[in-house]
């Protein structure tokens, strides 16, 4: 009967093949998979989804309010641009007119008139 020390019995012995813990590694579990790993933790992978979710919805919003200020500010320039041209045009109608009315024959301000719808 031999009897061993408690010493002995905390050192691995021969009969363990891979100790417990040790660099031998024991029983490897195989690393979850993508869709394991989901089913495993469901709640927090729905979690992430809708957080990048609200995350894409909110940067798509924040790139439309840039672009319609964008928009606003375009539309402003071409209303300035529209009026600065129709006094362009109104200033050299009267021009013409003007001029058209120093011929003493009137050929020429009845032809712009007839030309510009003008009623006068």
């Amino acid at each position: 009967m031999a009897v061993t020390s408690p010493s002995s019995s905390s050192s691995p012995s021969s009969s363990e093949p891979h100790g417990r813990g040790g660099l031998g590694g024991g029983a490897r579990r195989r690393p979850l998979g993508l869709l394991e790993n989901a089913m495993k933790r469901k709640d927090s992978f729905v979690q992430l989804f809708l957080m990048t979710g609200i995350l894409m919805i909110s940067l798509r919003s924040l790139g439309q309010k840039y672009r319609i200020h964008d928009l606003s500010r375009d539309t402003s320039e071409l209303r300035q641009e529209n009026d600065s041209l129709a006094l362009r045009m109104a200033s050299i109608k009267d021009a013409l007119l003007h001029e058209a009315s120093l011929d003493p024959s009137g050929l020429l301000a009845s032809h712009l008139r007839r030309l510009f719808q003008d009623p006068n």
